[in-house]
């Protein structure tokens, strides 16, 4: 079968023959429709991410949409190494496929399953967000981030605060106050102060590095010895930056609960179940994204341009 090979991990995925994936009891065979290049696909191929494995060859893609024997069109994971979701089938475990509903389109499901997962999880399950708080979402410009800003809202945020370097992506967002991550230190530190001061309950943080830095001493400056607020951090992304360096008086000055958000932090079943209703969302136009689709032939010429906002779909 035709399919986007990593040869060798870091290297760009071919569209070249690759074995037809074996079916063992308890998976059912997809024939694929749609897969999503999302950051953890980049990053699983090249190698660096925690879950990656094996030297090559291998397909990437941790999920997909596509459609069962019976003609059933799922939204689907969990593919077994090597195969991954961009070629033409894959066979998925029978606990891991979701029949889609009408009113999404392939390309839209196979966008939004991982980063609306992602920012659902890690609001509603890590964070435990309660309606009426005030959520700063670290990195809101991007895919994981826009869709963040509206399971905000979904989950009854009462402020949204969204931080970011495109701050042109979030003219139309539905936020209550942008600060731009392309400014100076000390003006960023004081916009952050002045929200820290006010009360941030949640933050998402899809960044890390220096940006994360300058918010926790923002935190820090808010500090008030009479009417400590507590902060709940959950850590999805590390766009900026794979360290921070985090001063002990930082954590004995603010009340700081500080998780991650993961495959290896949220349980399975917790990030299964957000799916469908992601999907209802999207169905009925309560959650948006923009995506690009492209022919999964042209994955060597796709893999690396920018998304800038958008998220791309290899289709079959």
């Amino acid at each position: 079968m035709k399919a986007a090979v990593v040869n060798t991990p870091g290297e760009l995925p071919k569209f070249q023959e690759f074995a037809e994936p074996t079916v063992q009891e308890g998976e059912v065979l997809v024939n694929l429709r749609a897969a999503g290049l999302h950051p953890v696909v980049k990053s699983i191929a090249s190698g660096a991410h925690y879950s990656a494995g094996g030297t090559g060859p291998m397909i990437p893609g941790v999920d997909g949409v596509g459609t069962l024997e019976d003609g059933t069109r799922v939204y689907f994971g969990g593919a077994r190494k090597p195969w991954g979701t961009m070629a033409e089938r894959a066979a998925a475990p029978r606990s891991m496929y979701i029949p889609l509903p009408d009113g999404i389109e392939d390309a839209t499901a196979a966008a939004i399953a991982n980063p609306g997962m992602s920012a659902w999880v890690s609001m509603k399950d890590r964070a435990e967000l309660i309606p009426g708080e005030t959520v700063l979402i670290l990195g809101a410009t991007g895919v994981a981030g826009q869709l963040a800003i509206q399971v905000a809202r979904e989950l009854g945020a009462k402020r949204v605060i969204a931080a970011g370097r495109n701050v042109d992506a979030l003219r139309n967002a539905d936020v209550d106050r942008v600060i731009g991550l392309t400014q100076p230190e000390d003006q960023l530190r004081e916009a952050f102060v002045e929200e820290a001061v006010a009360g941030i309950d949640v933050v998402i943080d899809y960044l890390w590095g220096r940006p994360t830095e300058i918010l926790l001493e923002a935190l820090g400056k808010g500090f008030k010895a009479t009417a400590t607020h507590r902060t709940r951090l959950v850590q999805v992304g590390g766009i900026a930056g794979s360290t921070i360096t985090l001063p002990a008086a930082i954590l004995r000055s603010i009340d700081l609960t500080l998780t991650g958000s993961g495959f290896g932090a949220a349980k399975l079943d917790q990030i299964f179940a957000a799916i469908p209703k992601l999907f209802a969302l999207a169905a009925k136009g309560a959650l948006k994204i923009d995506v690009e689709a492209i022919p999964l032939a042209d994955v060597e010429t796709a893999w690396n341009r920018s998304d800038k906002g958008r998220r791309i779909v290899f289709t079959l």
